[in-house]
């Protein structure tokens, strides 16, 4: 499958995300206002964050399956990223503001005893989530999108949130009420949290930043190879869902600009099917110990 198939598919989960994230935010503002639960609606609210964030995701996607034209001769993959740079600053804000709202709560000691149709609504709305983020996990692994990973990752964090609000919902209607705003808080931690990890893992990644040790396995692996002497120097980047490494490798001085070309053929069939990487510069240069020796 070509990367940009694997987009196009990808945006299904995108899909998925916004259409039960839309229900469910409506479902859970409304109930939470009858069914006066702080908990629920801090989860209600953190489910409008994710609708607009999961456009985002959607609209990057759209935007990463555009080809290479004049400007952008590597293509549009990056756009994914970006996607998931604005879905992690609307998630923050919105943790935050659902800490602040909790805190307030609190500190002015006006509980409200939540009814059983808002830990109803909590109850199915961690069995929804549940079942979103494996579908969207197993499709972000299928497609290699680090954007539709980082949506799945939100799915889960979805999920623990409306399964401590129900946690936070029960406990208040046994008569701890400070326990439906307590889950507030939480909620809002899991939101920042999820957030933050978003943004570091994508600003990593759009600084080119590599693995270094997927780097030593790459390494080893051509280095298997009887004609290479050694591997002098390889760096790695991300471009999307891509991955493009640039490598320099030792050889045998004798050897002819023909065969030269053959290994590093070789070599670029091999990583492409081993570890899916259809991008690799490889510089050829002799190795000038062979001919002191």
């Amino acid at each position: 499958m070509n990367p940009y198939d694997q987009l196009k598919k990808g945006e299904r989960g995108a899909w998925v995300s916004i259409f039960s994230y839309l229900l469910l935010a409506i479902a859970k503002l409304i109930v939470s206002y009858f069914a006066n639960s702080q908990a629920l609606r801090a989860d209600g609210l953190n489910n409008t964050t994710d609708v607009i964030a999961s456009i985002a995701v959607l609209i990057g996607l759209r935007i990463s399956r555009k080809p290479p034209d004049e400007d952008h001769h590597y293509g549009h993959f990056k756009a994914e990223l970006i996607a998931s740079l604005m879905a992690s600053f609307i998630m923050v804000t919105v943790g935050l503001q659902v800490i602040l709202i909790s805190f307030q709560i609190i500190w002015s000691g006006t509980y409200t005893q939540p009814t059983a149709l808002a830990s109803w609504t909590a109850l199915i709305s961690t069995m929804i989530m549940i079942a979103v983020y494996v579908f969207n996990l197993r499709l972000s692994k299928k497609i290699n999108s680090s954007s539709l990973y980082a949506t799945a990752q939100g799915n889960k964090s979805d999920a623990l949130i409306s399964l401590s609000a129900l946690i936070g919902i029960l406990g208040a209607q046994v008569g701890w009420y400070w326990l439906d705003p307590i889950a507030g808080i939480f909620v809002g931690g899991v939101i920042v949290y999820t957030a933050w990890k978003i943004f570091k893992d994508t600003s990593h990644t759009l600084t080119d930043g590599f693995d270094d040790d997927t780097v030593a396995v790459i390494r080893t692996f051509i280095e298997e190879d009887p004609e290479i002497i050694k591997v002098r120097d390889i760096k790695g980047r991300h471009h999307g869902n891509q991955t493009f490494l640039d490598i320099i490798i030792y050889v045998n001085p004798s050897i002819t600009v023909a065969q030269g070309h053959e290994i590093t053929d070789r070599i670029e069939i091999a990583l492409a099917d081993q570890y899916s990487i259809p991008h690799a510069h490889i510089h050829v240069e002799p190795n000038l110990e062979t001919i002191d020796d």
